[in-house]
């Protein structure tokens, strides 16, 4: 393969709802192309893009995958993103390089919400974008229904650009709106043959092209004013106009097609080539200093270099491989480049391209381009390979925050440091996860974006580093306290022989503000000496972390140390020591202790249709409405509810918003919990300090 001057590539992402057809969309343009000689289908585990393990088994795309392919003296790098919205850090990635997109619509059952999603991200990203209504093979297939679906969604900037000729309900050519053309297809070969004009689409056509020629027409005020004195534009000015309107999102083409028979790719395929933006459409790019300066580079080959790691693969064969993009200069193999976030240098071997698995050498990687390269040692995903005489920093993906909390053990015991290396080394390919040991509720825990994401993750751990591990709901870690205040006793006396352990001590408990125990000393005429003061308060903070309603840390406490007594000859300080955890352990049950429950603030972001449903679901889980906003997309409901609650919301949101909702979720402090709450966590948890023991 050649390199391309940046102005001869399209990097192109595909994006949609999960079995819309977009990783058969990427075969049939890459069949097309000629970089692969036949066609594989995702029920048959045989695509290019779909090759992971974990891919082929579900039948669904996981993570995102690069092709490259050349396509008439240009050069494509289509990159195929997950629908599944537990993967939807990799459809970021793949977003985050892309200069525009195909977002890819099933031709029945209108605007699914993983549409939805894609047009989303990509306007918040600025991504120009078309839609491929795929799938009109398919028995009541209805174009004009989605077409007319997505203007009342998206506005007057939605036009076909092309249209299925169909006879008798099935799909049986094409018509090219921009040249008022038409071609039949060959229903087996999907290759397309030029035909008469069918009359029955003059009128419609002419309207189009009267929609079309607005869209030219605000793209440049010469052609504003050639618009209105009625004067027709050439053809440099139509095309001029269609690239500015799809590039400023004035115009969102939609073309019509069948992914898996190949019918209307190669004409896609033509238009992208000519409409889309290249990737040295933007000439400078914004990117900070390593002291967080902003910084303007220019994107052409003479530049020095700057590549941003957007995607990081674990093969089980040659170890870690990072894909990048190049924004600036030329990154050439067998030589050193600069990781300006690690703040060190790394050794480069071969380059390559990629083709799905299929790895294509090369010697160099050009501006604009899509590349990758093998066994990096410092360099992961979102970090800036430079040129360490000019280090800078390129805007990092900003991935979603994992928001499903599970706790994960093995099926056999002792095998705990394994889970945690093999999830480590899964982070490399996933950043969106995360896994940490908590010890203060002796679980391990592994949070996602979903159920399908943490699954993926326990199904890798068991084929690639031979763990079995089970899945089971994470503990919530409560805390006790106290509502009044007692004084009490602690004496610890014993006498065996020699020198004895005399330790008294008497100590005021009472509620306080702060979460950490607060200890104070008003003992007066030398009762307890001084010199055992500290002793008294490590007994008093070792006891603290275990309460006695069910052995959860104690917060909101006071003691004061108030009287006691001591001998000359048998007090120590580990007798003070025990003394106080005894007072402790004494005066905590006549204190009214009470459990105290984590409260979380909720943040839902869903469709306004959706605002009754889910303010009842707070209700049921003994939220707290704290207050209603709109933004954009729809409703954001903001509640306080106990932790314990939402441990499955990411899963009941979805189903019931069918996708649609999202939520953000954080810890702000404890509450008292109900009576009945707190009498079943107090049993759930003795039972299981007993089997622990």
């Amino acid at each position: 393969m050649i390199n391309y001057p940046a102005e001869k590539i399209r990097n192109i992402a595909l994006l949609g709802h999960g079995g819309s057809g977009k990783t058969a969309l990427s075969e049939a343009m890459l069949f097309c192309a000629k970089a692969i000689d036949r066609m594989g289908r995702s029920t048959d585990g045989n695509t290019t893009m779909d090759f992971d393990p974990e891919e082929i088994r579900r039948q669904i795309s996981i993570n995102t995958t690069i092709a490259a392919c050349e396509w008439k003296n240009s050069k494509m790098n289509i990159i195929d993103t997950p629908g599944d919205f537990d993967f939807l850090g990799e459809t970021m990635a793949g977003i985050r390089v892309a200069d525009s997109a195909i977002v890819v619509m099933a031709s029945k059952g209108g605007v699914q919400v993983g549409a939805e999603k894609a047009v989303r991200l990509l306007k918040k990203r600025s991504v120009p974008f078309l839609f491929f209504v795929n799938r009109m093979d398919e028995p009541n297939a209805d174009f004009e229904h989605i077409v007319e679906e997505l203007r009342g969604q998206y506005g007057i900037s939605v036009i076909p650009l092309s249209i299925p000729i169909m006879n008798q309900d099935k799909m049986a050519g094409i018509v090219d709106v921009m040249n008022k053309r038409a071609f039949s297809i060959d229903l087996k070969t999907g290759s397309s043959k030029e035909m008469p004009f069918p009359a029955e689409f003059e009128d419609r056509v002419a309207k189009i092209h009267e929609q079309i020629n607005e869209v030219v027409a605000e793209s440049d005020e010469e052609l504003m004013e050639k618009y209105f004195s009625g004067e027709p534009f050439t053809e440099d000015e139509f095309r001029r106009g269609i690239h500015a309107g799809f590039k400023d999102g004035s115009l969102h083409p939609v073309y019509a097609g069948s992914a898996l028979n190949n019918w209307g790719v190669e004409f896609l395929m033509n238009c992208i080539s000519k409409d889309t933006p290249s990737a040295g459409m933007k000439k400078t790019i914004v990117a900070s200093t390593p002291d967080g300066a902003s910084i303007e580079i220019g994107t052409g080959e003479k530049e020095p270099m700057s590549a941003f790691v957007f995607k990081t693969i674990a093969d089980p064969f040659v170890g870690r491989i990072s894909l990048f993009r190049v924004y600036s200069g030329v990154f050439k193999g067998n030589t050193m480049v600069y990781n300006a976030n690690k703040e060190k240098e790394e050794r480069v071997g071969g380059l390559f391209y990629m083709v799905g698995k299929k790895q294509i050498p090369a010697d160099q990687i050009g501006a604009g381009d899509i590349g990758a390269i093998a066994k990096l040692v410092t360099t992961q995903t979102n970090d800036t390979l430079c040129d360490k005489q000019r280090p800078v920093i390129l805007s990092k993906i900003s991935f979603p925050t994992p928001c499903l909390t599970m706790g994960i053990v093995p099926k056999v015991k002792g095998e705990e440091d394994k889970i945690m290396s093999g999830l480590n080394k899964l982070s490399d390919e996933d950043p969106v996860f995360t896994v940490i040991n908590d010890a203060e509720t002796r679980q391990m825990v592994i949070s996602g974006l979903g159920e399908q994401e943490i699954n993926v993750l326990r199904s890798k751990l068991k084929n690639k580093f031979n763990v079995d591990a089970e899945l089971e709901s994470p503990r919530v870690p409560y805390r006790e306290s106290i509502r009044k205040k007692v004084k009490v006793q602690g004496k610890h006396k014993k006498q065996s022989g020699g020198h004895g352990q005399y330790g008294d001590v008497w100590i005021e408990f009472e509620p306080f503000e702060t979460d950490s125990m607060v200890f104070e000393e008003k003992v007066f005429g030398g009762s307890v000496p001084k010199n055992f003061f500290p002793a008294v308060e490590k007994g008093l903070m070792d006891s603290v972390g275990k309460g006695v309603l069910a052995g959860f840390p104690v917060v909101n406490l006071k003691a004061t140390l108030v009287d006691g007594s001591y001998h000359d000859v048998d007090s120590s300080e580990m007798a003070f020591k025990i003394a106080a955890g005894l007072a402790f352990r004494n005066g905590l049950p006549q204190a009214s202790p009470v459990l105290l429950e984590p409260i979380s603030a909720v943040t839902v972001h869903i469709p306004e249709d959706k605002q009754g449903d889910i303010m009842g679901d707070m209700n049921k889980r003994r939220g707290r409405i704290m207050g209603i906003d709109a933004d954009e997309d729809g409703s954001v409901i903001s509640c306080e509810v106990p932790t314990a609650e939402m441990a499955s919301y990411a899963t009941d949101l979805k189903s019931m918003t069918q996708g649609r909702g999202w939520y953000t979720i954080k810890h702000i402090r404890y509450e008292q919990a109900p009576s009945e709450v707190a009498a079943k966590v107090i049993e759930e948890r003795k039972a299981f300090l007993e089997e622990e023991e």
